[in-house]
């Protein structure tokens, strides 16, 4: 008898209204009716599904994942390089989202002295005061938090643009290094570690190793921070957490 719509929509993660959409412009029918006429799914109407599913998630309209499924002159693998192109363009820009996310979260820019059109200019689609609110909750009454708001408010539109271009500088490195087959413990991790934590020092507060440590504890437990960096390569959240602690244990 097949698989039942609402079945099928529980198998793939998607909604029945999904399902009949799909049906009614002829991307995907089911193969067969019950005998009240509820529409029947056979083994390869879910195979048909799953590859629907595939060029979806790549980006794919609707009506292009019916030429590349249905029409024997299309090439997939050029469709699927020209997609390639474009996912590449979107990485490249959710990354410098993430820096600006990275450099908000971790500056805790409250006294950010930039107009709005510089504020767009140097961190884009991001505002940095999105987070006013939680840092302040959250480290309001630390001497760290007093010094990053007063380095803040001094900072111009190119003090910002520089403390980015060493950040991405110090990520492309770290991501260098990882790419190598180095461990998050040899002596290369640990002195990008170091950098990393003069970097905080020069720029936003006086970072302590015991600081840096649970600094390195929360890009692996926040979700924000795992996802800034493992934007940029997986797994480098957690890379720069063990490179942050054996460099503190180096130090101490």
């Amino acid at each position: 008898m097949g698989y039942s719509v609402g079945q099928v929509a529980g198998f793939a993660g998607v909604t029945v209204r999904t399902l009949h959409h799909y049906d009614e412009i002829g991307l995907l029918s089911p193969s067969g009716r019950s005998q009240a006429g509820h529409r029947r799914y056979d083994d390869a109407d879910l195979d048909r599904l799953q590859r629907v599913l595939f060029y979806r998630e790549l980006g794919f309209p609707l009506d292009e994942v019916a030429v590349l499924l249905d029409d024997p002159e299309s090439d997939p693998r050029e469709h699927l390089r020209r997609q390639h192109v474009l996912l590449s363009d979107r990485i490249a820009r959710l990354q410098q989202m993430a820096t600006a996310v990275e450099n908000a979260m971790e500056a805790q820019k409250m006294g950010i002295n930039l107009t709005p059109e510089e504020k767009f200019e140097v961190f884009g689609d991001f505002d940095p005061d999105v987070y006013t609110e939680e840092v302040e909750r959250r480290w309001g009454g630390t001497d760290a938090y007093a010094e990053s708001q007063r380095r803040a408010a001094s900072y111009t539109k190119d003090d910002w643009r520089r403390i980015q271009d060493q950040g991405d500088d110090l990520n492309r490195r770290l991501v260098a290094l990882m790419d190598s087959g180095a461990r998050a413990e040899s002596e290369a991790a640990m002195d990008l570690a170091e950098e990393h934590r003069g970097w905080i020092s020069g720029n936003h507060y006086t970072c302590s190793y015991e600081m840096h440590t649970c600094l390195g504890e929360m890009y692996v437990a926040d979700e924000r921070y795992t996802a800034y960096y493992d934007v940029q390569r997986p797994g480098l959240a957690v890379f720069v957490r063990d490179a942050i602690t054996a460099n503190a244990i180096r130090k101490v």
